[in-house]
């Protein structure tokens, strides 16, 4: 069973307007991606949290329903401006269904890897095409395995360290475990959470895909559309449902 890591604690601060995920430049340009996707139809976000990209893409006139785990991360999403106009349901975004039929399903920010087995993966794969319309799209945003960085014989590597913040990633590469461990310092004293991942390969999600009825599509590096190389620390995939 999936677990919920995003709770009070972490949906309260979650929006960042220091991070550049939530800068305008970086939200435009993935809402570009997914409304040229989503096309004259309606999308499923899989994890929708807070409506980063929901909110902008439903004033795009898509039509949009989210699934999520966390109530706290919903009750941020419905206190936003629009919010009316998306749906959302809670629950586990690898079974859990919603009504209606879909042109684009779509889950960004690595939250794939928040399913920390293959066989939940392969299980969001089968659920998103069973969402999807003949020739919708599945959309996938996560990193590249960061095992170049690891230097011999070490599985932990820090993601951030500053004043007031600090990230460490533990890897277990037996079973591509990876545990976040993020430090920060509020009013004077220092809180931390840290969350579970499968961290998972593009030819692995590619096989995923097929295994549900889908083709790639596209593959960039980021949500310009910049080509897809051996150096890409991300990548931003789209399958299709056969027609």
């Amino acid at each position: 069973m999936v677990e919920d890591h995003f709770g009070e604690q972490v949906a309260e601060h979650y929006d960042d307007p220091q991070n550049e995920l939530f800068r305008s430049e970086a939200v435009e340009a993935a809402v570009d991606v997914l409304a040229e996707l989503a096309g004259d139809g309606a999308a499923l976000e899989l994890g929708i949290g807070t409506g980063r990209l929901a909110l902008p893409l439903s004033r795009r006139g898509v039509p949009v329903h989210g699934i999520d785990l966390s109530p706290a991360m919903l009750a941020q999403l419905t206190r936003k401006p629009g919010a009316e106009q998306i749906g959302v349901t809670v629950g586990d975004f690898a079974h859990t269904r919603v009504p209606g039929s879909f042109t684009l399903c779509y889950l960004v920010f690595n939250t794939i890897m928040n399913l920390t087995s293959q066989d939940e993966q392969v299980a969001c794969f089968a659920n998103a095409a069973a969402h999807l319309s003949p020739g919708g799209y599945f959309l996938i945003e996560v990193m590249v395995p960061d095992l170049q960085r690891l230097p011999p014989g070490e599985t932990v590597r820090p993601f951030e360290v500053s004043e007031g913040r600090l990230g460490f990633d533990s890897y277990d590469l037996a079973d591509q475990g990876l545990v976040s461990h993020h430090y920060w310092r509020r009013d004077g004293r220092w809180e931390n959470s840290s969350i579970p991942f499968r961290y998972v390969w593009p030819a692995e999600l590619d096989l995923m895909a097929r295994l549900a009825g889908m083709t790639l599509r596209h593959r960039w590096s980021d949500w310009r559309r910049d080509p897809f190389t051996a150096e890409s620390r991300s990548h931003v995939s789209a399958w299709q449902k056969a027609d």
